[in-house]
């Protein structure tokens, strides 16, 4: 389980994220949908210790993320594909990673089957991949140990449409298998299609928040999305 509750970050006089609180569960995929700027980024860095909130606390298992034993064992995390060291292999970075966290060597061929990702392929060094490659890559790493939770951020840039279709598939089947998902997005499409449970930024804070099927209910997602994020009355009453 993911729970966010009341973060606020400032950078100088900039809100960057407002009073942000909300739950992600087992067995569920929760969107957290936003157009770029929205706050997104920002409050998952808290979630994982990247970044520390001026006020509120994160907790993922039941504590701060700097208590999670062994974090990478039980957390996996994608927050930017385009930051790998270029000159290793992709087999080297998944390596050094199960290295980090006590894995067998067998961890990273599991890895890299599991996201189609070829021994020619790995053996290549990262600076050449494109960024579906690199996406691929970041996955594997942040399934590498089984986690039981994943955070991933914009999971589907890059891929194209067989690559989001896969990736959609990998996060199904891991809730399904009682794992948490918080999957980031700014594409409206992505979320309205894989999430269980929706969470709609705008402007640092939280607009509205629910299970796709209550927040559907009364018309498309894409409506309440673009009116939410616009700031209407429609947008503050639901929030």
């Amino acid at each position: 389980m993911i729970e966010a509750n009341q973060l606020t970050k400032r950078y100088g006089n900039t809100v960057a994220v407002d009073n942000v609180s909300f739950t992600a569960k087992p067995y569920r995929v929760t969107g957290f949908l936003g157009p770029n700027g929205a706050g997104k980024s920002t409050t998952m860095r808290m979630l994982v210790g990247l970044a520390r909130p001026d006020s509120g606390e994160a907790r993922i298992l039941g504590v701060p993320f700097v208590d999670v034993p062994n974090p990478g064992r039980h957390v996996g995390v994608l927050l930017d594909a385009s930051a790998m060291h270029n000159g290793r292999t992709g087999h080297e970075t998944l390596t050094l990673a199960a290295m980090t966290m006590g894995l067998g060597r067998g961890a990273v061929d599991r890895a890299l089957d599991r996201v189609g990702l070829s021994q020619k392929e790995a053996k290549r060094r990262t600076g050449g991949y494109s960024l579906g490659m690199r996406q691929r890559l970041g996955i594997a790493q942040a399934l590498l140990a089984d986690p039981a939770v994943l955070i991933l951020d914009e999971p589907a840039n890059g891929l194209d449409p067989s690559g989001i279709r896969w990736m959609r598939d990998i996060v199904r089947d891991f809730a399904s298998e009682g794992g948490t998902v918080l999957l980031s997005s700014h594409q409206l499409a992505e979320v309205d299609q894989t999430a269980d449970d929706i969470v709609i930024m705008g402007h640092g804070r939280v607009i509205t928040q629910g299970s796709h099927q209550e927040l559907t209910a009364d018309g498309s997602l894409e409506d309440l999305f673009f009116t939410a994020t616009a700031g209407t009355d429609r947008a503050e009453s639901a929030a």
